[in-house]
């Protein structure tokens, strides 16, 4: 590492699933990493001696360009001050955004402004999750692991009908220009494929450019966005966007320099039964993972649209965390779940309740999220009072942030690989019914049908 940098990367996850996704590369790749769930002071590094990374896991993609204002400019001012040699703003691998929620030309131009940089890089390939780049356009495996289908973003059947932000381009030049007035160019798979020489003479060329896409298609083109990274951060930090394959280019840029060459290794995480599972998700790829698991033993609790009311919120919770008791205190495998799949009729529901309640349809689904979030914390907290779980598997990425803020979780440690993305964690937190609980957060697109049970029995999928 560079005397001059204190960490070798700090980064941003515009959601909590994310976060975990990017914990875990870094890892992987042997550096030391910590995620935490607030703003870092120096001394909280003190905690984790050797840390040589550190992330932290926001909320930005379930936020209006004026709350992530609010939100990025001091967290990145935060990350600045650690003085790493790279920051990264780390987004869905298949881009999830739009102008009014989540916009990632918003977060650009707020992190070329804290880190003085007029050309921001992203790669979003991500090959180790199905995650291709090629002459702009984002190609995405249906799932994350196994055989799935590669779709182009825009036809990909879960994506084109995400909720929030359904993906209608794939381009993503054309994607991200309507979210930023910054100038946008590529460096394509032609530049790419010649190497790391090639491409920072490329960036010399478009040095006018205020955004520079990279393609990526395989290890071999992260390895090179790895190398132009890491040559661009002799002089500056460098700001980048993009997925966790980011994570995966530097980690492979970084071993070749020998600045890293050390590897964890990791237990078995075991049996962890009871199994509680949250489900925020609306997913295809998650509904298939619900009915998997209740015909394979799992019980479903139904978490109802009312609690979307304020004045139902009490009795439900208590309700719902009473059932679940009874279930763990039985040896039941359980799901608490506000929806399976897009036609769930409840989706409906909250969205017409948020509706009258006079939000807008782009304010609806973000409050969705927060309450249904809230509530679905409270629900965990009021069970752990009850009963000792070991285990606890969330989905959604959206409702897992602010669920996990219900917990006082203070950061994130990685306890083992499970799913490319998923990792199982270790919660830190001064709660002494939360500290330790072994946690792991799934994306609505991660993982295949028997994901649930893989997670039970601390199976690499």
């Amino acid at each position: 590492m560079n005397k001059e940098h204190s960490l070798l990367l700090a980064y941003y996850g515009d959601d909590f699933t994310g976060s975990t996704d990017a914990l875990e590369f870094l890892t992987l790749a042997g550096i030391k990493t910590v995620l935490f769930l607030r703003s870092p002071l120096h001394k909280d590094l003190e905690l984790f001696p050797g840390v040589q990374a550190i992330g932290l896991a926001g909320k930005s993609r379930s936020m209006s360009p004026t709350e992530m204002e609010s939100e990025l400019y001091p967290a990145f001012e935060t990350l600045r001050d650690f003085n790493p040699e790279q920051v990264h703003y780390k987004v869905c691998s298949t881009f999830d955004s739009a102008p009014h929620v989540g916009n990632i030309g918003k977060a650009i131009e707020i992190g070329s402004e804290v880190f003085n940089q007029k050309t921001t890089f992203i790669s979003a390939a991500a090959p180790h999750l199905g995650r291709y780049c090629a002459f702009g356009n984002l190609f995405a495996r249906m799932g994350t692991t196994g055989n799935g289908e590669i779709h182009r973003l825009d036809r990909h059947p879960s994506m084109s009908k995400h909720p929030v932000t359904p993906a209608d381009e794939a381009d993503l030049r054309f994607h991200l220009v309507k979210q930023t007035s910054k100038t946008i160019d590529l460096i394509n798979l032609n530049t790419i494929e010649t190497g790391t020489a090639a491409v920072l003479e490329v960036i010399q060329e478009k040095e006018e450019k205020e955004i520079l896409f990279l393609d990526g298609m395989n290890q071999t083109h992260l390895k090179t966005i790895g190398e132009v990274f890491h040559h661009l951060a002799k002089e500056k930090t460098i700001f980048s966007v993009g997925s966790s394959g980011i994570e995966m280019a530097l980690g492979l840029a970084w071993k070749d320099e020998n600045i890293i060459n050390k590897q964890f290794e990791f237990k078995h995480p075991g049996l962890a039964s009871p199994l509680l599972v949250i489900s925020g998700s609306c997913s295809p790829v998650t509904a298939g993972q619900i009915e998997y698991a209740l015909e394979n033993g799992f019980e479903g609790i139904a978490l109802e649209s009312k609690v979307m009311h304020h004045d139902h919120q009490e009795q439900s919770i208590a309700d719902v965390a009473k059932a679940i008791i009874g279930k763990l205190k039985q040896g039941q495998n359980t799901i608490l779940h506000t929806s399976i799949g897009t036609n769930d009729p409840r989706i409906t529901e909250t969205e017409e309740y948020l509706k009258q309640s006079g939000l807008n349809e782009k304010e609806v689904q973000k409050q969705s999220s927060k309450i249904y979030g809230r509530v679905l914390g409270q629900i965990i907290k009021e069970v752990l009072q009850s009963v000792k779980v070991q285990r606890i598997l969330f989905a959604g990425g959206d409702t897992s942030s602010y669920a996990a803020s219900e917990l006082g979780i203070f950061a994130l440690e990685m306890l083992a690989p499970l799913a490319p993305g998923a990792p199982l964690c270790k919660a830190i937190s001064e709660d002494e019914l939360v500290n330790g609980l072994e946690l792991n957060f799934k994306g609505g697109q991660v993982g295949a049908a028997d994901y649930f049970i893989k997670v039970l029995n601390g199976e690499k999928l």
